[in-house]
């Protein structure tokens, strides 16, 4: 069970459910519906993205032994076959889920839509210049949508602005992971932004976007979504994606991955303290 929990990477399943729970609150505090079903977007999110991870180790088991060879199947702990079969039974169970979420069947055709996409980015779109990053930049920001979307049409309109700045922000995280891997994905013949257009250049166009999210942050502030309190946090999640931005024209993409990841977690807790505080 261990080892499907970190074929998953549930930290990572339990982060982006969290965000579908966040989208979820707010289109709750806003519209009519069930609290009961911020749970189950919540579990829908888990198991999906859990299954998205799983898949895609199953079709990276090579270049994984060179980029990350203490993942479960090239270290040995499992073998592809298994983590083929326990994705498809994520994806199904979270399927299921999805159909009894929310007010109408806009969470069902989500899930349906992300977990097919989630298949096809691991099976080759992740080796598409430039589309696999924009693949996983809307499966970042989708899961705010998603939570949205449980109550209905003014549940995805109030959670547009968090599914776009998700977008930007995951979008620059993505493209540094290029630069990162360019060896791996070399080797295993992938075509990757920064293996067609240079390392330099991708790295302007990570920061550039990085720049970008950090300038539209206070739109959900402005749009009335949060409170004054929620600049403060973001705040603080601007300057780490700027610092971020620093490492990365600094010819430093794997310490600029980690310190993307950081200020989106950052962002996520503004999300959150701007949506309690909003309420309370």
């Amino acid at each position: 069970m261990t080892v499907i929990l970190e074929l998953m990477r549930y930290k990572n399943c339990a982060m982006a459910g969290l965000a579908a729970v966040i989208g979820a609150a707010i289109a709750y505090s806003a519209a009519s519906g069930d609290i009961l079903w911020i749970l189950l977007v919540f579990v829908t999110v888990f198991l999906i993205t859990g299954a998205g991870n799983a898949v895609n180790d199953y079709f990276d088991a090579a270049i994984d032994t060179i980029n990350r060879p203490e993942r479960p199947i090239p270290s040995g702990r499992i073998k592809r076959e298994t983590a083929f079969r326990a994705s498809i039974a994520l994806f199904a169970a979270g399927i299921i889920v999805a159909y009894f979420t929310g007010k109408t069947l806009i969470p069902f055709f989500i899930a349906v839509f992300n977990s097919l996409l989630l298949f096809f980015y691991a099976f080759s779109l992740k080796r598409k210049v430039f589309i696999g990053n924009l693949t996983i930049a809307y499966l970042t920001g989708s899961t705010f949508l998603y939570g949205g979307a449980a109550y209905g049409q003014d549940g995805v309109r109030i959670t547009l602005v968090l599914f776009f700045l998700s977008i930007l922000a995951a979008l620059a995280r993505e493209i540094v992971k290029t630069v990162e891997d360019m060896e791996g994905d070399r080797k295993e013949g992938a075509v990757t932004l920064p293996i067609r257009i240079g390392e330099r250049p991708a790295a302007y166009i990570a920061s550039a976007v990085g720049v970008l999210a950090v300038v539209l942050s206070p739109l959900p502030y402005a749009m009335g979504l949060f409170n004054k309190y929620y600049l403060f946090a973001v705040g603080i999640a601007d300057i780490v994606f700027l610092y971020a931005v620093l490492l990365i024209l600094k010819k430093n993409p794997s310490a600029s991955s980690k310190y993307f990841k950081v200020a989106m977690f950052f962002a996520l807790v503004a999300f959150i303290a701007g949506s309690v505080l909003n309420r309370a």
